[in-house]
């Protein structure tokens, strides 16, 4: 019997790209970059968007520490885009770091779905996202009042998939393997981290990404939990 559910925070809750796109749009026009040769806000959100992930997948993996990731994905978006070096503003990912966590997109469904799972489950978040990011987006998205843990990768010292990670959640919470279950959107990081430790996951997608077959729960909407829960 399940009691307790942990959830990832980013691109499952928080709707990373939509807030960050949000921002992007604002730091656009702040900074003129239709005036330094970027002449399609759209192409410029949608490369960074593309770096932004591959750059996260290689953090969740600790290939890339988490200054590499702040300093890259935007200089590698404008050089990308063909911004000489010598006029990217270093600025920008300061600004951007400051912004985006303000911003409350959440996914559709996502307070009702956690006010029903909250009367019946105790909820936790488990988290590889920066922690000063992190706790911001919880305050202003009014989202601490759901969860009895936040687990910050920072923290631990270890990024999902580590099962450290995993095993510091549980015990954290006093929580068994058997009566835990998680649900996230990263496949490596989230369902293949939690599958790895033992417990149970539940992919979040949706894009609507093409599900492995090792992959056996899935949801395309946040509102589909109140059928299984």
């Amino acid at each position: 019997m399940k009691k307790h559910i942990f959830f990832d925070l980013d691109h499952t809750i928080w709707d990373f790209d939509r807030n960050a796109e949000e921002t992007l749009n604002e730091l656009y026009h702040t900074y003129k970059l239709d005036e330094l040769g970027l002449k399609s806000c759209a192409d410029f959100i949608s490369t960074y968007t593309e770096n932004n992930h591959q750059l996260w997948a290689d953090y969740h993996l600790g290939k890339i520490t988490k200054d590499f990731l702040r300093s890259e994905r935007f200089s590698k978006t404008f050089i990308q885009l063909g911004i000489h070096p010598d006029v990217v503003p270093h600025q920008f990912e300061d600004d951007y770091v400051n912004i985006s966590p303000t911003k409350t997109n959440l996914f559709e469904g996502a307070e009702n779905v956690l006010g029903y799972l909250q009367q019946k489950y105790t909820l936790h978040i488990i988290s590889n996202g920066f922690k000063e990011t992190t706790l911001t987006k919880m305050n202003l998205s009014n989202l601490n009042p759901y969860f009895e843990n936040v687990i910050i990768s920072e923290d631990v010292g270890v990024n999902k998939p580590n099962p450290v990670i995993f095993e510091y959640a549980l015990d954290k919470a006093k929580a068994l393997k058997t009566e835990s279950i998680m649900i996230g959107d990263s496949l490596e990081a989230d369902i293949y981290g939690a599958l790895g430790f033992g417990m149970e996951a539940i992919f979040f997608n949706p894009l609507k990404k093409e599900k492995p077959e090792d992959v056996k729960q899935e949801i395309f909407h946040l509102e589909e939990l109140l059928k299984l829960f």
